[in-house]
């Protein structure tokens, strides 16, 4: 099938303390060229991601974002020191007698001590954190997946209808090139009958110039190449597979059968097709670059 270069999407998963997003999207590359932005608690799942993205991409200059939201409380946890806090009693009550002052302390005077209560973060759990990127990625590569097919569709048809119309003008000019020759034919026959005035008309000779103009203008190859290679393109638009690389390289042959076809074009008719198969395969090789 068919398959664009170019596509979006996006996956989000969470647990009650933190909420992880991806977002894929890409644009046309000759290979697979990924770049990946991870908040630092992700990074060692870094290579995780291009080997999932590896598995289901084959071309195209891929990015990858992911964001890691996390609550206020989810990872942190409120740590009391009570060593700490019975120094600051033992040295404030002693203070107190020394001074002869009021040694009442309450818990909320306690609090407000330094370090007697800390706020530290929770270690990561990082299977949690691997299975919701997991969860996201495969979410974000499946729409991601699903709209590089959709895009590939509506090219692949587009590319179907500019091979029906390469076919047609291959038609138009097998059937004028028997008339070329036939009009050249009369052209000539007549030019020689003028410049003889009358006289005899050398029959083998004719022929002779005719076999040497319709050997210069006979594109019989390139028409039975051309073709071939149209039959092909249709059947690999049909195809299970990435097809971008080998319907560039189509592209190209067909390309160079139609140079030749124009450049051995005598007549203004046969020229006038010959430009526009150029135009069209041109069109085609356009389209070709945006599939994968």
């Amino acid at each position: 099938m068919a398959k664009s270069m170019t596509g979006f999407g996006r996956g989000e998963a969470k647990d009650a303390s933190k909420k992880i997003t991806v977002e894929i999207r890409s644009v046309n590359h000759r290979y697979l060229d990924q770049t990946i932005k991870l908040p630092r608690k992700l990074n060692a799942f870094e290579m995780q991601i291009r080997n999932s993205v590896a598995e289901r991409i084959r071309r195209g200059k891929v990015d990858v974002m992911v964001s890691l939201d996390e609550s206020a409380e989810g990872n942190r946890q409120l740590q009391y020191h009570p060593k700490i806090a019975a120094m600051y009693v033992s040295c404030l009550k002693e203070a107190a007698k020394t001074l002869g002052l009021d040694d009442t302390l309450s818990a909320g005077d306690l609090s407000r001590l330094p370090d007697v209560f800390e706020m530290t973060e929770l270690p990561e759990d990082e299977k949690a954190l691997s299975a919701l990127l997991e969860q996201s990625l495969d979410q974000a590569l499946e729409q991601f997946v699903r709209s590089r097919k959709e895009e590939g569709a509506r090219l692949r048809d587009d590319l179907l209808e500019k091979a029906g119309e390469l076919q047609a003008r291959v038609a138009e000019l097998e059937a004028l090139a028997p008339q070329i020759l036939d009009e050249y034919r009369a052209r000539l026959k007549e030019k020689t009958a003028d410049l003889l005035d009358g006289a005899q008309l050398d029959e083998n000779r004719l022929a002779a110039e005719i076999v040497l103009y319709a050997d210069r203008i006979c594109i019989d190859e390139e028409m039975v190449r051309l073709k071939s290679h149209v039959k092909e393109t249709v059947h690999m638009l049909e195809a299970e597979e990435e097809i971008g690389r080998k319907l560039d390289f189509l592209a190209q042959e067909m390309n160079r059968e139609a140079n030749t076809i124009l450049s051995k074009s005598t007549d203004v008719r046969a020229a006038q097709i010959g430009i526009a198969l150029k135009t069209m395969i041109e069109k085609i090789r356009e389209q070709v670059q945006n599939l994968e």
